[in-house]
């Protein structure tokens, strides 16, 4: 899970649900298409995150979490809110 984006991607599909690839792009705030396609392929190789490939024209790709995926689930609950209350503390002086 090191570097920048993999926690931000793997929150936005856990309270997202399955995305495809452009609307990750959309959510997670910041990301380069390139970067985001290596990460992808980084959590799937790490069997966090399912890559479907639907038949349709033009061909579309969803990304879902594994079960195995969810087990992060709180641990990025306790991040999102830590974030929370740090960014309150940090406000009032």
């Amino acid at each position: 899970l090191s570097g920048k984006w993999k926690i931000q991607i793997i929150a936005v599909l856990l309270f997202k649900g399955k995305l495809r690839f452009m609307d990750l792009l959309r959510v997670v705030d910041g990301i380069a298409a390139k970067m985001l396609s290596k990460e992808l392929q980084d959590l799937e190789a790490n069997q966090l995150i399912t890559r479907t490939v639907l038949h349709t024209k033009p061909i579309t790709v969803e990304y879902e979490i594994t079960t195995y995926g969810r087990t992060l689930e709180k641990a990025v609950h306790e991040i999102v809110g830590w974030g929370i209350e740090h960014r309150k503390k940090i406000m009032q002086g």
